[in-house]
């Protein structure tokens, strides 16, 4: 019996990841919104928020050219794709204080999609 169940845990772990499995291109048409303050390309413009090119190799609030609140500096987050999933979850819950008045993303799966795309276009 306890096997039985070991094997349908892994089951429905793999199927629930598979469920979820990230998709860039739908990634970039959700990213459209955050377009309106967010950049991506290497060398373009901070808009009220800063330009993403990079933001895997950087720690939060560290961008030179772009004024961050204090409690961004202060988050010294180490961006990467699990910490960003976070994040835009609800980022006022998990850096308070930030600038940032976007209210986050519930659906797991447009989290994970964007991250897909942050991933392929920021580099």
């Amino acid at each position: 019996m306890r096997t039985v169940l070991l094997l349908a845990a892994v089951f429905v772990s793999a199927t629930s990841a598979n469920a979820f499995a990230a998709d860039a291109v739908m990634g970039k048409r959700q990213f459209a919104p955050c377009s309106a303050c967010h950049t991506v390309d290497a060398g373009g413009p901070n808009k009220i928020g800063p330009n993403l090119h990079g933001l895997f190799t950087r720690i939060s609030g560290t961008k030179s050219d772009f004024a961050f609140s204090e409690a961004m500096k202060k988050a010294a987050i180490k961006w990467d794709p699990v910490i960003l999933e976070k994040y835009i979850t609800k980022p006022q819950a998990m850096v308070p204080g930030t600038k940032m008045p976007f209210l986050g993303i519930a659906d797991p799966a447009a989290r994970a999609n964007i991250v897909a795309y942050l991933e392929e276009s920021t580099k």
